[in-house]
């Protein structure tokens, strides 16, 4: 895949795949899902041809999310650690917030925002997993009683909240921040975008594209194309 002059690859085309197809799993699984949540809900089985097929689809979904979102894992998980400097830029997200971001603390290849977002679903989507193994019936009531799928249920649906809360948040920040949709639809951005949210990143990527190939630190790292 080529790239316009200048800019910096961010996500490579397999990542993106990887992202989008973990994306459109989860908003079939919430359709699907609150289909079967309340009677209100149930009109949204029509989306996919009724309550029975509703019912069938809904955990094979959940199985391809599970494996994508495992994929996810694999090519950031050192991309997206904890560090200090989280901390400091979480202490300004209401410049964030507001968009006034000259004075917030540099950061990496992510934030403190994303890795939140990264994390949660990392303990979400395993809870929702195996907490949905327990009640698929067709496949798994045999080695279960019906007090474990209760609690199973109880489990799955406030794993499910929890998950659609921080789904809202990430969707609402990739349509905040100016240029992010890009990086995840096209793999690439600008230089001033690169300094502007993630300096520390761009310094990285400056130096290393001064010095030769950029170091591989984590499964997909980001380099610079000077052109297409």
């Amino acid at each position: 895949m080529t790239y316009p002059s200048g800019t910096i690859i961010r996500y490579s085309a397999a990542s993106r795949i990887n992202h989008w197809i973990t994306g459109g799993c989860f908003v079939l699984l919430v359709l699907s899902g609150l289909a079967m949540f309340h009677p209100m809900l149930f009109f949204l089985s029509n989306l996919f041809g009724g309550g029975q097929w509703t019912r069938a689809a809904h955990p094979w979904i959940g199985v391809v999310l599970f494996i994508s979102y495992t994929g996810l894992i694999i090519q950031f998980w050192r991309d997206e650690m904890w560090t200090r400097d989280d901390l400091a830029w979480t202490g300004a997200i209401t410049r964030v917030l507001v968009n006034e971001e000259d004075g917030v603390p540099e950061v990496a290849r992510f934030n403190a925002g994303q890795k939140f977002v990264f994390w949660a679903m990392a303990l979400l989507v395993p809870v929702l997993f195996f907490s949905g193994l327990v009640i698929w019936e067709v496949y798994f009531s045999s080695y279960t009683t019906i007090e474990q799928q209760r609690i199973a249920v109880l489990i799955h649906s406030l794993a499910a909240i929890g998950a659609i809360i921080v789904w809202i948040i990430h969707v609402y920040a990739g349509l905040w921040i100016r240029g992010s949709m890009r990086a995840m639809t096209q793999g690439y951005v600008t230089p001033g975008w690169a300094y502007r949210h993630h300096r520390k990143w761009f310094t990285r990527l400056a130096e290393t594209g001064s010095k030769g190939p950029v170091p591989r630190v984590s499964h997909d790292t980001p380099s610079i194309r000077s052109g297409s």
